[in-house]
């Protein structure tokens, strides 16, 4: 499917959600809406695989013989006709596709049932979705549809109206994806342009689960360009990247696919995620995008609190480290440090951010767990640069020590949940250059309605000058360390370049030539003009 039919059916779903939603919340409706494109992608998937799995024996009927019979699918006729081989079949999908949907759960089937306006959707939903969540083969499913809340007051004030709503809504979203290709891809990328669009519609909320697209594509661009010697190119392989704040996945997925655009291969993707609902978001985000439950690992829990225990390990050697760390963490959130936390791996050589606000504290947690080799690109607000205290402390060490590479100074007002100036900190642990890089982009966008805009050309230009380290008057400089330690550490990057524009020098010589030239122009016209009201018999001009 070509990127613009792509594109219209993201608007054309997003035109149901608008016109379905009613009084509900943008975000409240999103889980319904995104919910259901899922189970759509599930069944494709799961009858795609039946059919190869069945072979001549999966059931080649018509829609009309179909109705005839009383099924709802053929996979239906077929667990009918073949009750004693049911057990044996749901044990090998389960090892090939990880899960097993009951075939009156299938898409096809509740699409049909929602058409017939069927009295007992919404119980076959409910029936459908907790059996997928717990019979799944893998644990990749477990508690994916826990926030969808099919008897809520939302959709209506009892069971029948209830039933009536997810009729509508299931039958208007069949018919939408009905004429077009609901391949994995075009679906995953129909997912990602409703979460951008039920964004912008969520305001602050916006913040705990969407990064926009043209700061994903940035971050990305960074990290899978080579570490040590970025201006060769993205490298060829990563093996393992990392979103410790992933929200609905989004920059974890545009990672992968800048990689795979460039012809490398990428290994296991790890996000976490604390809010349950963008947790689940970002794991179905995974599977629209084709990325099979081996391939990805998202934890649900506190990133600063390190609960996952994968993360914990004491051993060294065991411990895991990742080619590439991306983040947009909450900005300035505060937190509540024990005392145990000073002695925790990740804070103890630097110190720890101060409570009103764990900027640094993300940003640690997230070195703490880079390779040596691996490149880090975070988004923080601009306080980070300049603010002192332990702020101060833990910068000014990681400047000392070599560890940031990059400032990228965004314009204000590009995200849907704040609208101050944002910056981009590159970090690694072994970095060759002896300086720090300053990017002052923060004047080149394009005024949106809502939002400003980084064009694909403003993109470009950030990418182009990290990679090639350029210089550019106004916009980028090298600045060397010992210029920095005058600054006292401060990263504020009006302090290392300047935007002004010098005032133009002005030709006195030629600015009186110009005057001279003017008054003979008025005086010509001015005689020119007498001559007609002389002609009229008007008073002339003095």
């Amino acid at each position: 499917m070509t990127e613009e039919k792509q594109k219209q059916l993201g608007k054309t779903l997003w035109a149901i959600a608008d016109q379905l939603r009613g009084a509900m919340d943008a975000d409240d409706f999103r889980d319904y809406m995104l919910s259901f494109l899922f189970l759509r992608y599930l069944s494709d998937n799961y009858e795609t695989a039946a059919k190869k799995e069945l072979g001549s024996d999966y059931p080649d009927i018509s829609e009309d013989v179909l109705k005839q019979t009383g099924a709802s699918t053929p996979l239906q006729v077929w667990y009918e006709e073949n009750r004693g081989d049911v057990p044996a079949f749901e044990k090998q999908m389960r090892r090939k596709v990880h899960y097993v949907i009951q075939p009156e759960h299938l898409w096809s089937a509740v699409a049909n049932m929602a058409r017939t306006q069927d009295a007992f959707l919404l119980n076959t939903l409910q029936e459908g979705f907790k059996y997928i969540e717990t019979e799944s083969f893998e644990s990749t499913f477990q508690g994916l549809f826990s926030e969808i809340d099919l008897t809520s007051n939302k959709l209506g004030k009892g069971y029948t109206e209830r039933n009536a709503k997810l009729c509508t809504i299931i039958q208007k979203i069949a018919e939408g994806l009905a004429s077009f290709s609901t391949d994995v891809d075009t679906l995953g990328d129909a997912y990602e342009y409703l979460i951008g669009q039920f964004a912008a519609g969520s305001g602050k909320k916006a913040g705990e689960f969407y990064t926009p697209q043209q700061v994903s594509d940035v971050l990305s661009a960074i990290v899978t360009l080579d570490s040590q010697e970025p201006k060769t190119g993205v490298r060829p392989r990563l093996d393992s990247v990392m979103d410790f704040a992933c929200g609905s996945g989004s920059l974890l997925m545009n990672v992968r696919r800048r990689v795979q655009q460039a012809g490398g291969t990428i290994g296991k993707i790890h996000g976490q995620e604390k809010n349950v609902t963008t947790y689940n978001l970002a794991r179905m985000n995974m599977l629209l995008h084709g990325v099979k439950d081996t391939e990805f690992e998202i934890f649900h829990g506190d990133t600063l609190a390190n609960e996952w225990d994968k993360l914990r390990e004491l051993n060294p050697a065991k411990q895991p480290k990742f080619d590439a760390i991306v983040a947009n963490p909450p900005f300035s959130l505060r937190w509540e440090p024990g005392e145990a936390m000073a002695d925790d791996v990740r804070f103890k050589n630097h110190g720890l951010a101060p409570k009103s606000a764990a900027d640094f504290a993300f940003l640690l947690h997230g070195f703490h767990f880079l390779k040596d080799e691996g490149v880090m690109a975070i988004i923080l607000p601009h306080g980070v640069l300049f603010r002192g205290g332990a702020e101060e402390r833990i910068r000014t060490k990681l400047l000392k020590d070599g560890h940031i590479d990059t400032v990228i100074g965004l314009p204000s007002n590009l995200f849907y949940s704040t609208g101050i100036p944002v910056c981009i900190l590159v970090l690694k642990k072994c970095k060759k250059p002896d300086d720090v890089l300053f990017i002052n982009a923060a004047e080149h966008f394009v005024k949106g309605k809502r939002q400003n805009q980084l064009t694909d050309e403003h993109i470009a230009k950030i990418i182009k000058t990290y990679q090639f380290r350029e210089q550019e008057a106004r916009y980028s400089r090298r600045v060397e360390m010992a210029e920095i330690e005058k600054n006292d550490f401060n990263l504020n990057i009006s302090r290392y370049i300047s935007t002004a524009v010098g005032e133009a020098e002005i030709d006195l010589d030629r600015t009186h030539q110009a005057l001279l030239d003017l008054e003979k122009e008025i005086a010509a016209a001015k005689d020119k003009h007498n001559g007609f009201l002389k002609e009229l018999g008007l008073k002339l001009l003095p």
